[in-house]
């Protein structure tokens, strides 16, 4: 390996006293944070991973680079797991029972775990389908900065449309698949998972203290599943263990600002509409296109 490609990438264990090293730590620090930030507010924190490097010129191996993406997300999925310990237990408990008893929709609790599994299947599916397009989406800044602006126009419609009386008992097959559809939508990088997922729980009617808590909950396979393709790519390359410093120090921080900013939301949204992500968006997208225009 040439001595530009040993610089670029990302933590050698052999070599962790390396200035660069360190300097690659605190990047994937700084990432971490913007990821726990940015997973549960309605801004796309893929975008914010894409982006916040290139602004500010930080160079990975681009071997890497995609997985860390993608596995730095199980740091908010760390967080979702330990703050909805208990709803996750009693779902699980109930789906079991429901099995064992064969009746897997009796309890309100079983058939909401069920409805995940159906939000879940949309992304799934266009996901393994159109992986290398995707992928590619990761490389196209101002698609994403465009995109960016676009959905926060969805979201604002959204927000306007009918009541939101109902609760998750009331949720039925076809809206799970709504909100799935809308999780499927989220994989275009700008669009913001939990964004679409919450739009998409407004839009069937939900509460929206009801459309986060869902919105949360069902990122729990879809992380889930997404890491484990990141890790197959990861594992192929023949020296991923240099990667791993900078994978958990990422980790651990998307962990922590994951866990706070979930109970900060939840409050948030259950009182007040999303217009301010809607801004948010908007000029973030402006700013971005503008950076990327000002530098040809």
């Amino acid at each position: 390996m040439d001595t530009e490609r040993r610089l670029s990438s990302p933590f050698r264990l052999s070599n962790l006293y390396n200035p660069m090293d360190f300097t690659l730590l605190f990047q994937s620090l700084i990432l971490g944070i913007v990821q726990g930030l940015t997973e549960f507010l309605p801004v796309s924190s893929t975008a914010h991973l894409i982006i916040v490097p290139r602004l500010f010129g930080w160079t990975f191996d681009p071997r890497f680079t995609f997985s860390f993406d993608i596995l730095i997300q199980w740091g908010t999925l760390i967080s979702v797991l330990v703050y909805f310990w208990r709803d996750l237990f009693t779902i699980v408990r109930a789906a079991l029972a429901g099995l064992i008893n064969r009746q897997p929709f009796a309890a309100s609790e079983a058939r909401l775990g069920w409805l995940i599994v159906i939000a879940t299947l949309p992304a799934v599916v266009v996901g393994l389908l159109f992986k290398g397009f995707f992928e590619s989406l990761h490389q196209q800044p101002v698609i994403i900065a465009l995109v960016l602006i676009v959905f926060s126009a969805m979201i604002y419609a959204v927000e306007r449309m009918g009541r939101r009386g109902r609760g998750l008992e009331t949720l039925t097959w076809r809206d799970a698949l709504i909100i799935g559809g809308a999780q499927a939508v989220a994989l275009i990088p700008g669009v913001s998972r939990s964004g679409a997922t919450i739009t998409g729980g407004l839009f069937v009617g939900l509460e929206r203290r009801a459309a986060a808590r869902f919105s949360f909950i069902a990122s729990i396979p879809a992380l889930l599943g997404a890491g484990v393709l990141a890790l197959k790519d990861l594992f192929e390359q023949p020296d991923f263990v240099s990667f791993l410093p900078s994978l958990v120090v990422g980790t651990l921080a998307a962990a922590v600002v994951g866990f706070v900013c979930i109970h900060w939301l939840l409050g948030f949204i259950a009182k007040r509409t999303m217009d301010v992500f809607v801004w948010y968006r908007v000029i973030a997208g402006v700013v971005i296109l503008a950076v990327l225009f000002w530098r040809g």
